[in-house]
């Protein structure tokens, strides 16, 4: 092995957007002698690994899957004597996939940290080509999306974001046909903005429902106005464009990430719980009206307050009222019970823990409705 590898963040940048997996497969055999290199993405479900170098189905290396999970790095030894690493891919917090290599020997401490440097640096490109080539979006599908749910996976900020001071993640259910559940964030300073969205209707309807709130309240947001106008402006433009016929049930949270504060605008149905030491509890807070489904709605902000330790999550009226074959509702009898499997979780494990749980509970009826949930973890 080389002492001194030739960086590889100018030859990822020099490299066309669809060709990053061969160009980093090629440095690591030049300089590290590496074989077997694989480069396995998530798929939309974050319930397989999807090769991008080698076969064509999901990947069934539970080690990876390990590695994707625990965002740790692992190492174990081949028949033939090599040894095999395991790098995550991850970029501010957002699980990509998973790098897998073998190397003819172990590599001590300096080489073993170029090596994760290399996969650092992959995954900040693969993140930045995403938008410059369809290559990883196809790898990353099982079966083909609905124009709905085209939409709206476009529409997603990503799937999780963090730092040393929190860790977010969302998911959405079912992943290949989603209607009008949606969730968006943005981080500025210590103001982290998160908005879970259950929109009316179905299909392409639910999906331009969803895109036209979105959109308002991202568009409020970047001229540097608070949740309130935020919803406000929703309003307004989802009203203007469906008449009232049409109305999109949100929770908006501005959160400062210094003193645990939280302001929040509760336009619907979204329900918000803290998960503190070993309970659950509901954030009680008044319902308002939802967006669009009067003209001129005014909004008021209400205010809770985390502690360190603390995890918020957001589940759309898809999770807490899930009522297949007219039992009892998901929130009612098994809800409580996912969040409390996990506790020992981070909470980009944590949304397919609960979402899991929640398949099962459809116990083979088809679900009626589409089902988002995000979970925050603060840190502090």
């Amino acid at each position: 092995m080389s002492d001194r590898p030739v960086p590889v963040g100018a030859l990822l940048r020099a490299t066309p957007p669809d060709r990053l997996p061969e160009a980093a497969a090629e440095h690591l055999r030049r300089h590290f002698a590496a074989e077997r290199i694989e480069l396995l993405l998530a798929d939309l479900s974050h319930t397989r690994l999807c090769p991008l170098l080698g076969g064509s189905g999901p990947d069934a290396d539970p080690a990876a899957m390990r590695c994707l999970g625990s965002q740790r790095p692992g190492r174990e030894s081949t028949v033939a004597g090599h040894t095999r690493l395991h790098l995550p891919l991850t970029c501010w917090g957002e699980r990509l996939g998973v790098l897998r290599l073998e190397v003819p020997r172990p590599p001590d401490p300096e080489q073993h940290d170029q090596i994760a440097a290399i996969a650092d640096e992959l995954a900040v490109a693969l993140r930045g080509a995403d938008t410059s080539t369809d290559r990883y979006r196809r790898a990353r599908r099982r079966e083909r999306l609905t124009m709905a749910a085209e939409l709206q996976w476009d529409l997603l900020p990503g799937r999780s974001l963090g730092d040393d001071r929190f860790l977010l993640a969302g998911q959405l259910e079912p992943a290949y046909d989603v209607h009008g559940d949606h969730f968006d964030w943005a981080l500025t300073g210590d103001r982290l903005t998160v908005t879970v969205l259950n929109g009316d209707g179905y299909g392409m309807d639910a999906a331009m429902l969803s895109a036209l709130a979105v959109n308002a309240m991202r568009n409020a947001r970047r001229r540097g106005a608070d949740i309130v106008e935020q919803a406000e402006q929703a309003s307004d433009a989802v009203h203007a464009r469906f008449n009232g016929a049409l109305h999109a049930a949100t929770l908006l949270l501005e959160i400062d990430l210094v003193s645990g504060w939280v302001d929040a605008v509760d336009a619907g149905s979204p329900q918000c719980l803290i998960a503190r030491g070993g309970d659950v509890t509901q954030v009680r807070l008044e319902q308002q009206l939802p967006l669009g489904m009067f003209a001129e709605a005014h909004y008021e902000i209400q205010r809770f307050r985390l502690e360190p330790g603390d995890r918020l999550l957001v589940v759309s009226d898809g999770v807490h009222a899930a009522a297949p074959g007219g039992t009892t509702t998901f929130g009612e009898s098994a809800l409580l019970s996912a969040l409390r499997r996990t506790r020992l979780q981070p909470a980009t494990e944590a949304v397919g823990t609960v979402m899991r749980g929640l398949r099962e509970f459809h116990a083979g009826h088809e679900p009626e409705d589409d089902a988002v949930m995000v979970c925050m973890d603060w840190r502090r």
